[in-house]
């Protein structure tokens, strides 16, 4: 499996989860990973990605709550999730993320299962 994520679960509001998806040797070597999340009835909405040097990009509804990362040597990612609102529930997915140019975009080539991810008061 290229991708694997695992750490979700259910948290009261203003709890913290961390999500971690293992990916195999080709899929990290990729230079655009990040996650996205989907709630049903909801689209797909693009969570935020990092790129091969380091570069991290957020969505507006996330940013300063979430923190990208990635470990090299464990070939891992990453979501720390903080402060999480009702509105952050939704299944969660690692992905391989489409380079354009040099930059990665929110479009996805490849995805895992998934995690979910309930916020509840």
């Amino acid at each position: 499996v290229p991708l694997a994520e695992s750490g979700g679960g259910s948290v009261q509001a203003g709890g913290s989860l961390r999500l971690s998806c293992a990916a195999s040797e080709n899929t990290y070597s990729s230079y655009c990973l990040g996650w996205f999340r989907q709630a049903p009835g909801n689209e797909r909405e693009g969570v935020a990605f990092i790129d091969g040097d380091g570069y991290t990009n957020y969505a507006d509804s996330v940013k300063g709550r979430f923190t990208i990362s990635k470990d090299n040597a464990k070939k891992t990612l990453y979501l720390q999730m903080n402060s999480l609102k009702i509105e952050d529930t939704a299944k969660y997915y690692c992905a391989k993320l489409a380079v354009v140019g040099s930059s990665c975009t929110y479009e996805y080539t490849n995805w895992g299962q998934g995690t979910q991810v309930t916020v509840s008061t």
